[in-house]
């Protein structure tokens, strides 16, 4: 039995069931024992691999598309160049290589990276030395300066509470023990304010679920974009609503329960983007397949000229690295794209507002 697992039967033993939400923060970053903070999860060695380390292509074309944001916003002289969840940094290496082809924008930038995990701020250290990078552990410690924003998988990594629809009122999923093994349950029934929109869109037995960090995460982002100018890219698997348990694990890079591995498999829910919108207190653009994003800011062109030269098995990689990205059978329909800039500025490129 996996110490995190011990952990939490002793925790149910005391308090009794979790919700979803406290299982899932518990497992991804439980000060010992938690996927975030005992571990590297990224990469062929871990659980599972992001856009960034699959490609250059996706940060140089995230990072052209922000820079372009901010000559469209008039090019603040000073602003603040963060990311949510950097993983290994890789993604703002990517966005800085791709920043100096417009002149002033890296100049002008201050990179500030939100994360928790001490190892994995390690890794980002290592990856931006020389940069001048600032390091925080929470959205609400990004400065009150304009905010030019990228978020990767970052938002499907919030804890979830889950609830089931049971006539007017909901059953909310907990976790709980029964024989030594963690066990899914039901609480009674009750009303849910939070839920009440979704009673006209749901029958009896349809689950729901909400993040309940997520409107201040999205709302800080979006107070600054708004005050201060800016502009974000939210880049999750999700869709505009959330409908269904979608809570999902990986570990190894192949899907396994979410109860039999606390600690040892990365989890994550898709991400209800309507939410995000409902959060900010700024413009928000259509959600849109990061396939189409991809393709609208030129990742074929960038694909075709990063191919000459190649050959043999680095060419093959290449491709697959680009239907990978882009293919509505692979990332490209799956992953979602939810742009925010400030009310009557310009769309960011690759969105539609």
């Amino acid at each position: 039995m996996s110490a995190l697992r011990q952990i939490l039967l002793e925790r149910i033993a005391l308090e009794g069931p979790l919700s979803v939400a406290d299982y899932m923060g518990c497992c991804l970053m439980h000060p010992e024992h938690g996927v975030y903070t005992a571990r590297d999860p990224l990469g062929a060695a871990g659980d599972f691999t992001t856009a960034p380390e699959i490609s250059q292509m996706f940060g140089e074309l995230v990072g052209l598309a922000l820079a372009h944001a901010w000559m469209d916003q008039g090019r603040p002289a000073a602003f603040t160049l963060a990311e949510l969840g950097p993983g290994r940094g890789t993604l703002m290496v990517d966005i800085l290589r791709a920043g100096r082809r417009v002149p002033g924008f890296c100049e002008a930038a201050k990179v500030v990276l939100v994360e928790t995990s001490p190892l994995l701020r390690a890794r980002q250290r290592e990856a931006l030395a020389g940069q001048g990078a600032l390091w925080v552990e929470t959205v609400e410690a990004l400065p009150q300066a304009p905010l030019w924003l990228v978020a990767n998988e970052f938002f499907d990594a919030l804890p979830v509470r889950q609830f089931q629809r049971a006539g007017e009122g909901w059953c909310e999923l907990r976790i709980g023990m029964q024989a030594g093994a963690l066990v899914r349950g039901l609480a009674g029934a009750a009303p849910v304010p939070a839920l009440a929109h979704r009673l006209a869109d749901t029958r009896d037995g349809d689950i729901v679920e909400i993040a309940p960090a997520l409107p201040g995460i999205a709302g800080a982002i979006g107070q600054r974009i708004e005050a201060h100018g800016g502009a974000a890219l939210l880049v999750d698997y999700g869709d505009w609503r959330s409908l269904g348990d979608t809570l999902q694990a990986l570990r190894r890079h192949e899907p396994v329960d979410p109860l039999t591995s606390p600690g040892e498999a990365d989890l994550t829910a898709h991400v209800d983007f309507e939410a995000i919108a409902a959060a900010v207190p700024c413009a928000h653009s259509r959600l849109t397949p990061q396939g189409v994003f991809l393709e609208r800011l030129g990742i074929t062109a960038r694909a075709q000229q990063l191919a000459q030269g190649l050959s043999g098995a680095e060419l093959e990689n290449h491709i697959a690295a680009h239907r990978r990205l882009t293919h509505p059978k692979e990332m490209g329909t799956l992953f979602k794209v939810l742009g925010l800039m400030p009310r009557n500025a310009p769309p960011i490129p690759g969105l539609d507002t």
